[in-house]
């Protein structure tokens, strides 16, 4: 399925990167500023077709999206396989493993923020599953600021067999709970490890949990019973990041 990128910021990561396979490259007809100039640039020196259309066109192209004047469409967003992931390990990858569980975020805006975060706290990639979770869309390039450029995602049928390869594979899987007894900032996070991040509202599925080696909950002192998952996801990830550096200083 083909996916259109739009707004400046996340059009030029992904040219910048190289990563995916951009089809074609649309511009606002209008005097050119020097950063859609740039993007015109980045797509020729590419190969990428460089179209100039009206505004009209662009909005179509992107619904209710802000598109600050250009869009990007992808032939189709390139999923990472699992096993890709478990073999860049094996053959001794630098650093710990460091894996995020999405398990059914259905909001694009969510999963897009919880891209951002996993890329700026490192994360190795982030594993969702194909059934019953939000995609990689147009929307959720645009909410993650160009992290989708660098953070590979891992699609799976499957999610509670993928967290058994993981931990086959010696990676330790943490879920988040509210209600869990555990304290996250208590437990050890200084090895191979998968956090797993729940649904907004209903939390991680029993049978995600049951996979689990342990569920962990964010200490709270306010009167509010849970976090937006964004949020969740962000604090769990950079306590890994934490607890990391306090290992090496």
């Amino acid at each position: 399925m083909s996916v259109t990128i739009y707004g400046i910021h996340s059009v030029r990561q992904e040219l910048l990167s190289g990563s995916h396979s951009p089809r074609q490259l649309f511009l606002a007809m209008k005097k050119p500023s020097p950063r859609l100039e740039e993007l015109s640039a980045l797509a020729q020196e590419r190969g990428i077709p460089v179209r100039m259309v009206g505004r009209p066109e662009l909005d179509a192209l992107v619904g209710e999206g802000r598109h600050q004047g250009v869009v990007l469409q992808l032939k189709s967003f390139e999923y990472v396989a699992l096993e890709t992931l478990l073999e860049q390990r094996a053959s001794g990858s630098p650093g710990e493993a460091f894996f995020l569980i999405l398990d059914s975020i259905s909001d694009p805006r969510n999963f897009g923020a919880i891209l951002r975060s996993a890329d700026a706290a490192g994360c190795h990639a982030v594993i969702v599953p194909k059934d019953r979770a939000c995609p990689v869309t147009g929307v959720v390039h645009k909410a993650s600021a160009g992290a989708l450029a660098n953070v590979p995602v891992c699609q799976v049928t499957n999610l509670a067999r993928t967290i058994q390869q993981l931990k086959k594979a010696g990676i330790w899987v943490f879920g988040l709970g509210a209600e869990a007894a555990g304290s996250l900032f208590s437990q050890d996070l200084c090895g191979d490890l998968a956090l797993a991040v729940g649904c907004e509202g209903k939390g991680l599925r029993p049978n995600i949990r049951k996979q689990c080696d342990a569920v962990l909950a964010i200490p709270m002192s306010g009167s509010v019973s849970s976090l937006n998952v964004s949020v969740a996801a962000s604090i769990a990830l950079f306590e890994v990041v934490r607890q990391r550096r306090k290992m090496t200083a």
